[in-house]
C-alpha cells in the first residue's frame, strides 16, 4: 500500500488521518491477462490504482472490433470517471493486457471522504487537473489533427510502454487496420 500511498502524495501529501481513512477502504486484488475489470455497461464502482500490469481502456465499435482510447502502466489510476460522476453505466471496457495487481476501492466512499477530509480534496483536484486537463488536452487535440503516422512515432518514444503493446493494440489505437500499421512501420524503419 505504501506505492499508493507515495502516489497519491505526489500530488498533494494526506495528514496521517486521512491516509488511514483511504487504506481502510483500500483492497489489493490480482487480475489475469485478458480479465475484464469493467465491462461497457456495467456501473463504474471503483477506482483503481496500478502497482502491477498494463490495462487497456477501449470502447467497440459497431463491427465488435475494441477500439482504444488509452493504456495506463503501473502507478496510474484507472477508472471509468465520467460513469462514476455521471452515475450511469460505462461505455467502456477495462482489461488487462497483462496480470495485474490493482489496489482498488469504492469510488462512493472515496467521495463520501473527499467531502470529509480538505487534503483527500485536495489531491482529488489536483490529480484531476493534471491528469483531465494538462495531460488529456495534447491527446485529443492530437486525435483532431495528428496523423495516424504522428501518432505512432509519439507513440514509438515511449519505448516503455511500447514495448508492452502487442501490434494489434497499436492499431487498434491509432484508428487503422494492422495491415495500415505494417506500412507506417515500414515506411519509418522503426
Amino acid at each position: 500500500m505504501d506505492d499508493f500511498l507515495k502516489h497519491v502524495n505526489s500530488y498533494y501529501p494526506l495528514s496521517e488521518q486521512t491516509a488511514d481513512a483511504v487504506k481502510a477502504i483500500c483492497k489489493i486484488q490480482s487480475f489475469k491477462k485478458n480479465d475484464l475489470i469493467l465491462s461497457a455497461g456495467d456501473r463504474a464502482r471503483y477506482y483503481y490504482f496500478i502497482r502491477k500490469g498494463l490495462l487497456g481502456y477501449y470502447t467497440v465499435d459497431d463491427d465488435g472490433r475494441a477500439i482504444f482510447k488509452l493504456f495506463f502502466e503501473e502507478n496510474s489510476f484507472v477508472a471509468s470517471t465520467s460513469a462514476i460522476i455521471e452515475n450511469k453505466p460505462s461505455t467502456f471496457s477495462i482489461v488487462a493486457l497483462e496480470d495485474c495487481e490493482l489496489v482498488m476501492y469504492s469510488a462512493q466512499v472515496f467521495r463520501e471522504l473527499v467531502v470529509k477530509y480538505h487534503d483527500l480534496a485536495l489531491f482529488q483536484i489536483h490529480y484531476l487537473e493534471k491528469n483531465w486537463v494538462v495531460k488529456k488536452e495534447p491527446l485529443e487535440i492530437g486525435l483532431k489533427w495528428d496523423t495516424a503516422k504522428i501518432r505512432y512515432i509519439k507513440l514509438y518514444e515511449n519505448q516503455k510502454l511500447y514495448q508492452r503493446l502487442k501490434q494489434h493494440h497499436i492499431a487498434s489505437y491509432l484508428g487503422i487496420t494492422p495491415t495500415q500499421l505494417s506500412r507506417i512501420r515500414k515506411e519509418l524503419n522503426f
